[in-house]
């Protein structure tokens, strides 16, 4: 497989005219689902999300996505799928919080905020405001914290064949019989 980073050093990818650093984090926290493996540089497994992946105003954060790196890939992977859901959400309904597909199977990370917006590498999908974005993490005051998990999961399809905006119901429904493995890691925040 292609890297684009590597545990000894990082290289910068050009996209859309803009740099957007493509990273292998070395992880504060990795989570393992037969040998694929999904990390982040900003919180442990299970720890805390830093709050500047938490949304913009009184959800005290600056709404950008968190770093996450993964490996031991399928070897029929093709393109991957990045989505984040809070299962407490919603008084218990889950709130989808971002959905980004059609990344390369060459890419191996994305630095922070990598994830905010579309480019040549990432299709984002609709969060549970009908929004292509990430939606950063927004508890309501008081509550336990919110647990957020974020799943990598390895596909079979090409990169690209998926069309922007679809939402969580329609994701799942274009991955039927395409996935080959995934992995999560959980990050939890609370105010």
């Amino acid at each position: 497989m292609n890297r684009l980073s590597s545990p000894m050093g990082m290289r910068t990818l050009r996209m859309a005219g803009a740099a957007a650093a493509i990273t292998l984090a070395t992880g504060a926290g990795v989570a393992h689902a037969e040998g694929m493996s999904v990390s982040s540089s900003a919180f442990a497994d299970g720890g805390v999300l830093p709050a500047m992946h938490a949304g913009l105003g009184e959800c005290g954060g600056k709404n950008v996505s968190p770093p996450l790196a993964w490996e031991h890939l399928p070897q029929a992977t093709r393109s991957l799928v990045i989505t984040m859901k809070d299962p407490d959400g919603a008084k218990g309904g889950g709130v989808v919080h971002w959905l980004a597909y059609n990344i390369p199977a060459t890419v191996s990370s994305l630095a922070a905020g990598a994830g905010n917006n579309a480019s040549e590498y990432v299709t984002l999908g609709k969060n549970i405001r009908g929004e292509m974005a990430y939606l950063g993490a927004c508890p309501p005051v008081g509550d336990s914290p919110h647990h957020y998990i974020i799943t990598v999961t390895a596909t079979d399809l090409a990169p690209g064949r998926l069309p922007a905006g679809l939402d969580a119901n329609g994701l799942t429904a274009a991955l039927a019989g395409h996935t080959l493995n995934g992995s999560t890691v959980v990050a939890r925040y609370g105010r």
